[in-house]
Order: C-alpha cells, then structure tokens, then sequence
C-alpha cells in the first residue's frame, strides 16, 4: 500500500523575523580568499600582545608562617588544600580559595624537613630536624567550613623518634608505606613505630625520596655525594646508581610517564632522566641562574615547575630545554619548594621570607566562569598563535619577559661562560690529532657513572 504525505518545510510558511539568525555559509576556497593568511598573522601578533597585556600571574600571598617555609604538600583527596611547614616547626593546613589557615599541627622542635599526605588525604606526615615522625589526622570537617571560630590546631595520632634527623619523606601511592630520608632510607608503617626496611648505599645524607606514580614499590632518592639512586622494595638492596657532578636537590616523577624523572641540580640545570637508561639525560632544562631547590610536575604530565635560589619560580614543558615562563616578585627571597595544584591551574611556592604564593600557571588565563562564546575565542586565537610562532614577530613577543636585573646580568655571565668554555674546546681540538678528543654531549657530560 502506497501512502502519500504531504510535506512542508517550516521555511515555506513563517515569516522572517528581524532578528532571526540567518544562516551564513562560508565557501573557504583560498582562490576567493586571497588575504586569509594576512588576516590571521595580525590577529596572531595582537592576540599574542594581548597576552602580554594581560599577563598578571601573581594571585595572591598566604601569610602566617614565622619562619622561612621549608617544605609543602598537596592534598591528594582535597583540591583547595596545602600543608606547609616552616624551619621553625610549625605546620598549617591552608585554604587556596580563601588563602587563610584552618589547621596547624604545633609539635616539631626543629625545622619540618619533609611533609606527605597519604593518597587518601586522610593521614599528613612530617619529619624533621628534631629526629621524630609525626602522624596527623587531617581534620576533613575542618576544610569544608573553614571557621575561625575553633580552636584549629590538631594533635598527633602518633609520633615516632629514630636515631638521626630527617630530610624528606614521601607516601606510597595507594599504600600503607612511607618512606623517610636521611643517613639512610628507612620505610615505615602507619602503624609501626620502627621502620619495616631500612637501605643503605654509601654513608651520605639522603636529601630527597620520591615514590613511583605508576610502579607503588619503586622509589628514587638523591643524596649528598652527588648520587641519584633507584630502589625496589621487593628486593633487598638498592637496584640502580648514578652519580652526577653536582648534587640533585629534588626529584619528581612524571605521573603521565612514570619511568621518567627529572632531577633538580645544584648546576642550575634540571636533567630528565629514563629510569631503565640511566646513563643519558633525555633532556637538559636550562634558565635558573643560581641552584633548582624543588621540583614538581603538573598532574598533565606535560609540564613542571622549579623554585630556584635565584628567588625565581619557572615553568618548563616536559621535553623544553627552556622555561616557558618564570615568575618573580620583589619581595620574593629564595624559593625552596614549589608545587602545582591538583588541576594544574595553579602553582603555589614557599620562600625563605615565610610566605606562600599562589600563581597562575597560564599568566594571561581568564578567571572565572567563561561563555561557551569567549572560550572559542580563546582557542581559536591560541590556534592562531600556534600556527604562527615560528615568525619572528609573534616569536619575539611571545618570548619577551622582564626580568630582575641582579637575573638578567647573572644570565649574560652565564652565557659568557658557556661560550668560552666551547671556544677552547674547539681549540683544543683544532690543535690535537684527529679523533684524540672526544666531545661529550651535554646530556652526558654531568654524568660521572652508573653503578648497578
């Protein structure tokens, strides 16, 4: 049976409005339209002024500490939550939102040299100077109200004194362990008050720990002597060894990667190392004109902040040999820990003038809630921006910073140094007999070995 409808467009029988949305097609034929290219460069080179005019990082400084801020800790469970502690043993639990302290956690008699949440957010702890462990129950009513009417300072659930002072601790990712830094690496229990294992290589002071994201019983240190060592706590002794010419500060794991680590130097250098081939860096992050003090890679992956002596904070793509920003501030003394939040939108850093800063970590990034409008707007003028970065007008805009002269000078030296040292290099080789010398690549030339 043959059925017949009759049907009509709705174009056919309404009226047109004046404020009806027309339709506009666009035929995208270059033969049509000749001045395309000319037209997005010049939006390229405004929206990259653009960026430059709206460029204001610094969001604001959390004030409270007595003394210069030593170490800091993210909330793995909580995104508006960070823990600092101070060199003269106070601990605070801040609110990023508000920047104000809910919690302290009074105790330490010495410097706090290291501090970890455990992944559930539940359980904060310290270590320091003072030869104690300390265990503290992170208050969860506490953050979401964030009152000042209680009394906001929290007791230890336990405290734990060892033989020697601590430099750093780090929690296992979805465990039960930790592990401590100093004359050796201990791992503890929650529940334990002496460590379950203890490792041992060399008689150095171990001065940074980091656990593997990806691999929960993989952990790497780097100690006084120059080394960089990787540990299994399946196994009974250290697997993996490497030593450096100058000492590695701080460690991070690429939490996208997690074989990958970079290493903050006493060289002003940051290396990126592979863990299953040590024995050349994958790449060499340059810029800091004094030594990295901290390091922490964003939860992308794809990007890490370092705090440097130079009393400057800069952000490097994970595979740039230069930082892609840097931030400073008068006020700002020497940066010891730096961190990312748990978005990655921020960055937050503790500095020897006992304040934290809370930064953007895209300067010229557009707070607050964006219409579905104005955020096409914003990619499409960064698609643009991308498309022509390699012309040297865009490429200069998008470069320039301002620096602190005491930094821009120290750079010039630098490079000054840098130059000299390749200019008799390539004398000395000149004036030897072919192939008597070898030029080491950079990314070898600060290792000094490796030692299974």
């Amino acid at each position: 049976m043959k059925v017949k409808v009759i049907s009509r467009s709705t174009d056919e029988f309404t009226r047109e409005r004046s404020q009806d949305l027309q339709r506009v097609f666009r035929n995208f034929d270059p033969s049509l339209r000749t001045q395309e290219k000319a037209v997005e460069y010049v939006r390229a080179v405004n929206a990259a002024k653009l960026d430059k005019i709206f460029a204001r990082p610094f969001v604001g400084a959390m004030d409270g500490h007595m003394d210069a801020v030593s170490c800091m800790a993210k909330n793995p469970n909580y995104l508006k939550g960070i823990f600092s502690g101070s060199m003269d043993g106070d601990i605070r639990l801040w609110d990023i939102a508000s920047r104000r302290t809910v919690c302290q956690f009074p105790g330490h008699q010495g410097a706090v040299r290291g501090l970890t949440a455990s992944t559930d957010g539940r359980v904060l702890v310290s270590c320091g100077t003072d030869c104690t462990v300390r265990l503290w129950n992170v208050p969860v009513s506490t953050i979401m109200e964030s009152d000042d009417s209680a009394d906001n300072s929290a007791k230890p659930l336990a405290v734990y004194v060892w033989k020697n002072a601590f430099w750093a601790v780090d929690h296992q990712w979805d465990g039960n362990l930790f592990a401590t830094a100093g004359a050796q690496v201990d791992i503890w229990d929650h529940n334990r008050s002496q460590p379950v294992n203890s490792f041992e290589w060399g008689k150095d002071t171990v001065i940074s720990v980091r656990f593997n994201p990806g691999e929960p019983n993989v952990l790497a240190t780097s100690a006084s002597d120059r080394s960089i060592t990787l540990y299994d706590l399946r196994m009974t002794s250290p697997a993996r060894k490497l030593i450096m010419r100058t000492k590695s500060n701080s460690i991070s794991w690429n939490p996208m990667e997690p074989m990958n680590f970079t290493a903050a130097n006493e060289d002003c250098n940051c290396y990126s190392y592979d863990a299953r081939k040590l024995d050349e860096a994958k790449c060499v992050h340059k810029d800091h004109v004094s030594a990295v003090m901290d390091i922490d890679y964003s939860p992308t992956g794809r990007e890490f902040v370092t705090g440097s002596y130079d009393r400057t904070v800069r952000i490097f793509q994970y595979n740039g040999g230069h930082s892609r920003e840097i931030y400073h501030t008068k006020r700002m003394q020497r940066v010891f820990c730096a961190k990312f939040s748990c978005d990655a939108s921020y960055v937050i850093s503790g500095s020897d003038d006992t304040n934290l800063r809370l930064w953007k970590a895209k300067a010229s990034e557009q707070l607050g809630v964006l219409l579905p409008r104005e955020r096409k707007k914003h990619e499409y003028l960064d698609a643009v921006k991308n498309r022509y970065k390699h012309l040297p007008e865009v490429k200069r805009i998008v470069r320039h910073r301002h620096l602190p002269k005491p930094i821009y000078k120290a750079a010039a030296l630098r490079r000054t140094m840098t130059e000299a040292e390749r200019r008799k290099e390539d004398r000395r080789k000149a004036h030897s007999a072919p192939g008597s010398i070898l030029t080491k690549p950079l990314r070898k030339k600060r290792i000094i070995q490796e030692v299974e």
